[in-house]
C-alpha cells in the first residue's frame, strides 16, 4: 500500500532579517530534502516580495514539494511538506529554532493516501 504523510509546520517568533533571507531558506530546505533521501524534479522557485514583506519558495519534488512561506512583519514563516511515501521525521523545530530564531514550532503531521485516517465528518458520507 502506498502512504504518504504530510508535514504542516509553523514557525513563530523568527528574526525578520532571516524571514527575508533567501539563501538561508534555500540551504534550509535544501537540508530538509537532501536529510530526508528527497529527490529534486525542477528547479527550485524563489520569490521575494517587496519590504517589509518575506519570500515564498517552491520545491517540486519527485515525491510531491516542499513550500516555504515566510512573513517577516509578523515574524511567522509557515512550511508544508508532502511525500507520497513515508520518510524519516526530520528535527523541524531544532532547524527552525537554529536557523530563523523560532521561540515557538508547531508541528502536524497528517497520514495520506488509501487507509490513512479520515476526518470523522468524512467517514460518515
Amino acid at each position: 500500500m502506498n502512504r504518504g504523510c504530510e508535514w504542516i509546520v509553523d514557525a513563530e517568533g523568527c528574526e525578520p532579517a532571516r524571514l527575508r533571507d533567501a539563501e538561508r531558506l534555500a540551504r534550509l530546505c535544501g537540508d530538509v530534502v537532501e536529510a530526508l533521501g528527497l529527490k529534486v524534479a525542477a528547479s527550485p522557485q524563489w520569490h521575494r516580495f517587496p519590504a517589509p514583506g518575506g519570500i515564498t519558495g517552491l520545491i517540486l519534488l519527485a515525491e510531491s514539494h516542499l513550500a516555504c512561506h515566510t512573513f517577516p512583519e509578523t515574524g511567522w514563516a509557515s512550511f508544508n511538506l508532502y511525500c507520497c511515501r513515508e520518510v524519516a521525521d526530520w528535527p523541524w523545530k531544532t532547524a527552525l529554532v537554529r536557523e530563523l530564531g523560532a521561540t515557538s514550532v508547531r508541528i502536524k503531521k497528517v497520514a495520506r493516501g488509501p487507509g490513512a485516517s479520515k476526518p470523522h465528518s468524512e467517514r460518515a458520507r
